[in-house]
């Protein structure tokens, strides 16, 4: 199947400035992340912009993914830094089911059955805890905007640090009203419980609108545990590796020798980039 990664890269200049640059550790994640994903489940392309395409291009990176693309040098105008994620649903839009979207600290390691999915598919639900998932009526909302009354605002959210939509009409419609919402949140509040509404909450909310069936791949507890084989989420470890020299050095130095392992030819390429060259001498 094929999958996509997303990178919009107006966050990064709205809070930080100056000319794009990730790191080490999300560097290597990405790279394992789509790698692994083209030896067992299909081709990926990462979705970015001008500045993104340039980063990668720059660091000899752009042959890690099937294709390139600056799509979300269109993206309307919507708030970066209540909408971080913004790019994913914008970059979904715009590709056709079937598609998988990955985060790119999401790693998923073997094969995986598509045929045994439903319409849709996430890694795992999420509890609608009040200070992430509130009630709709304490967003703030420009004049106009209202919210479908026949959305079942009771479901669990989904987590999309991986997602599989199979179904045209799904994405169509979750993609739009995804994007309804962000363009017409007023300013304001928490930022965090907005993006995850339009991210995560209105994806079963638009499934079960059209009748659709979504899929749950693991749960929290499974993708704790080191028993779980099939996926890695790194977005819990990013701020305590910021935090400790010693974690990130052992973490972005197992990766690399994960990657000599199993993609040598793209691991010589990586040693040539100068962010990640000290760690595959």
């Amino acid at each position: 199947m094929d999958a996509i990664h997303v990178n919009w890269t107006k966050p990064f200049a709205d809070k930080i400035g100056g000319e794009y640059a990730a790191e080490d550790f999300e560097l290597l994640t990405c790279a394992l992340s789509a790698l692994n994903w083209r030896k067992y489940n299909g081709k990926i392309s990462m979705i970015t912009d001008t500045a993104g395409y340039g980063f990668y291009e720059k660091n000899g990176l752009l042959p890690l993914w099937n294709e390139v693309k600056t799509t979300l040098d269109d993206m309307p105008e919507i708030n970066p830094e209540m909408f971080w994620a913004a790019g994913k649903l914008w970059a979904l839009k715009n590709t056709s089911a079937p598609i998988a979207v990955i985060d790119t600290d999401f790693i998923v390691w073997a094969p995986l059955a598509f045929g045994n999915m439903a319409d849709a598919a996430v890694i795992h639900e999420e509890d609608l805890y009040p200070d992430v998932y509130p009630e709709p009526s304490r967003f703030k909302m420009k004049d106009g905007y209202a919210f479908d009354p026949e959305w079942d605002m009771t479901l669990r959210a989904c987590n999309t640090a991986f997602a599989v939509i199979k179904n045209q009409k799904l994405l169509e419609y979750y993609t739009s009203e995804a994007i309804k919402f962000m363009e017409n949140a007023a300013d304001g509040g928490d930022a965090l419980t907005y993006m995850v509404f339009a991210e995560q909450r209105l994806l079963p909310i638009c499934a079960k609108k059209l009748g659709l069936e979504i899929t749950v791949l693991s749960d929290l507890e499974r993708l704790f545990r080191d028993g779980e084989r099939y996926f890695t989420h790194t977005w819990g470890m990013k701020q305590q590796m910021r935090d400790m020299d010693g974690l990130r050095g052992d973490f972005c130095a197992r990766c690399a020798s994960r990657l000599r392992r199993s993609f040598p030819e793209y691991a010589d390429m990586l040693s040539k980039t100068e962010i990640l060259r000290d760690y595959f001498k």
